[in-house]
C-alpha cells in the first residue's frame, strides 16, 4: 500500500511557497507611504557585480514619507541614483553628496485603485496556483486508487487536501485585504 503523506506534504510545501511569493510581491507594491522593500528589485553594478541596494549601502525609513540611502562609498551615489531613475520605482532622487533622499509621493484615487486592482491580480494568481497544487494531489491520489490504494484512504487524504487548500486561500484573502486597505488609506 502506498502512502499519501508524503503528497499532502508536497501540496502543502507548493501552497506555502505560493502565499510566501504572494507577500514578496505584494511588498513592492508602494502604498502611499515609505517602504525600504520597493527597493528590492533595484540592481547596481558594482565592481562588475549586479548587486541589490541594500548590499551596497544602509536603506532607512526616517518617516513615513522618505527613504534614505546612506551608500558605504561614496563613489557610489551617482550609481545608486542612476540605478533609481532606470527602474520601475516611479521616484526621483535627491541626494546632498552623502546620502540619497526619496520622497513618497501621496498616491491618486486613480493609482490607489489601479495599485489595489494590481494587487487583486496578484492574489488571483496565487489562489490559481494553490488550486493547481491541490489538483496535482487529487490526479495523484486518484491514479494512486487504481494501483491499489484503498478507497477510504483516497477519500480521506482529498478532505485533507482541502482543508489545506482553504487554509492557504483564505490566508491569500487576508493578505489582500490588509494590503488593500494599507493603499486605500489616505
Amino acid at each position: 500500500m502506498q502512502d499519501v503523506k508524503p503528497l499532502l506534504t508536497h501540496a502543502e510545501e507548493s501552497m506555502e511557497a505560493t502565499v510566501l511569493f504572494l507577500d514578496e510581491a505584494l511588498a513592492h507594491i508602494r502604498a502611499g507611504k515609505a517602504n525600504t522593500r520597493i527597493l528590492d528589485g533595484v540592481k547596481v553594478d558594482y565592481y562588475g557585480q549586479h548587486v541589490p541596494i541594500s548590499s551596497v549601502a544602509t536603506i532607512t525609513t526616517p518617516d513615513a514619507k522618505t527613504i534614505s540611502i546612506q551608500p558605504w562609498e561614496k563613489a557610489l551615489i551617482a550609481i545608486i541614483e542612476k540605478a533609481i531613475l532606470n527602474s520601475d520605482v516611479g521616484i526621483t532622487p535627491m541626494n546632498n553628496g552623502e546620502t540619497i533622499r526619496l520622497g513618497i509621493p501621496p498616491l491618486t484615487e486613480d493609482r490607489r485603485r489601479q495599485l489595489a486592482k494590481q494587487a487583486k491580480a496578484d492574489c488571483e494568481d496565487a489562489k490559481i496556483s494553490v488550486r493547481n497544487a491541490r489538483r496535482e494531489a487529487i490526479e495523484h491520489f486518484k491514479k494512486m486508487l487504481k494501483e491499489g490504494l484503498p478507497e477510504d484512504v483516497e477519500k480521506d487524504a482529498e478532505v485533507s487536501v482541502q482543508k489545506i487548500h482553504d487554509k492557504y486561500i483564505k490566508k491569500i484573502d487576508e493578505q489582500y485585504l490588509a494590503k488593500e486597505k494599507e493603499i486605500m488609506t489616505v
